[in-house]
């Protein structure tokens, strides 16, 4: 969606999820021209070289005009359809859209001034990480989980950033962090991901952890409380012993598409949201030279034998920090009830017809709760 520029005329535009997305294709429409549409229904599929994904009403109206058309590529902002009160007229629409001309897409081209991309150098290692949003006001930090890059947080970081800051981050040895690890457990990542922001100069952050991700957050607000302001904690590791053995043991392994495709389709309710690209991308980081290496034998130290070796989300009552728990009812690789050993006083929402990436399939509600939880 974007802002009307004429009283009682909402556009859908092409959103932009992730910091490198340019364009995207219309897959499908979802409502129909007349529909009267309620916030957070989805209304449109597109499709970026990421990933597919429904775009979901943030705000309530008719759906008056479809301008796009099934299997159009478009780039971000480019007008996709056009939401209006009755009361406004078709021939006020028509002007609307013949006038409509797409904001250019300005975000990063000053590399100098605002990268899309940054790296730090911490205890010897490259770190990636991503800063957007608000100057001031504080911090959010993203951390993905096992195998996963900051781009897992691609439909979250611009919405939370309207806000405040968040700063995402490859932990190392994933995405384009330094194929090395400081260690292979959740403290030795917890203490790593501190020293993090004592570099980047993060006092203290509100953490948003996924999968791993989160055991590292809740690691953290045990052994380093005073950087930790809140936690949210989606599709949690570290809240309970189990963990699908196969998924992690079939990612590490997996050496072409063939391999990596039913594996990959295990952290989606939807199968059909992993696409080609998707599949592409995670063999090309698993290609680099140590990659292997270091992912069995995380995977061997953190998750071996279908057991959590490191628990910390249950002993987060003694943190005293407020705590967010998310998850999808659908979850493969966690299982969902995990999400009832939250400390007592948490926030708990489980959501039907989400798994694992749960901040991607039901990303608009997702960012709705972190925003409550940052905000109160």
């Amino acid at each position: 969606m974007g802002d009307s520029t004429k009283a009682g005329i909402t556009p859908i535009v092409m959103p932009k999820w992730g910091l490198s997305m340019k364009e995207g294709t219309l897959t499908s429409w979802l409502v129909e021209e007349g529909a009267e549409i309620k916030v957070g229904a989805p209304i449109l599929e597109v499709e970026t070289d990421k990933i597919a994904n429904a775009v979901e009403a943030p705000d309530p109206g008719t759906l008056r005009r479809k301008v796009a058309q099934e299997g159009e590529k478009l780039p971000v902002k480019a007008l996709l359809g056009v939401m209006a009160e009755a009361d406004v007229s078709d021939a006020d629409i028509d002007a609307y859209v013949a006038a409509y001309v797409t904001p250019a897409d300005t975000e990063g081209e000053d590399a100098e001034a605002a990268p899309d991309y940054r790296f730090a150098e911490v205890d010897g290692l490259s770190i990636r990480y991503a800063r957007r949003g608000a100057d001031d006001g504080l911090p959010l930090l993203f951390i993905h989980g096992f195998g996963g890059d900051l781009d897992n947080w691609l439909f979250n970081i611009d919405a939370l950033g309207e806000k405040s800051p968040v700063i995402a981050l490859d932990l190392p040895g994933h995405g384009q962090s330094t194929p090395r690890l400081p260690g292979t457990s959740i403290t030795a990542l917890a203490a790593f991901v501190a020293r993090f922001m004592d570099v980047t100069e993060l006092g203290q952050a509100h953490l948003v952890g996924h999968s791993m991700g989160a055991a590292i957050a809740a690691q953290m607000a045990l052994d380093h409380p005073r950087r930790v302001a809140s936690l949210a904690l989606i599709g949690a590791a570290g809240l309970g012993p189990e963990i699908n053995a196969g998924y992690i043991e079939g990612f590490v392994a997996a050496a072409s598409r063939r391999e990596l495709k039913p594996v990959l389709e295990q952290l989606f309710a939807d199968p059909g949201l992993v696409t080609r690209q998707m599949i592409d991308d995670v063999l090309k980081y698993k290609r680099l030279d140590g990659v292997g290496e270091l992912l069995g034998a995380l995977g061997r130290s953190v998750f071996g034998g279908g057991r959590q070796a490191e628990q910390p989300g249950l002993r987060l009552a003694e943190s005293g920090k407020p705590v967010l728990v998310i998850w999808g009812h659908e979850d493969r690789i966690i299982p969902a009830r995990h999400a009832g050993s939250a400390p007592l006083g948490a926030t708990v929402e489980v959501f039907d017809g989400a798994g694992h990436m749960v901040q991607m399939e039901r990303a608009n509600e997702v960012n709705r709760l972190l925003r409550r939880h940052v905000v109160g």
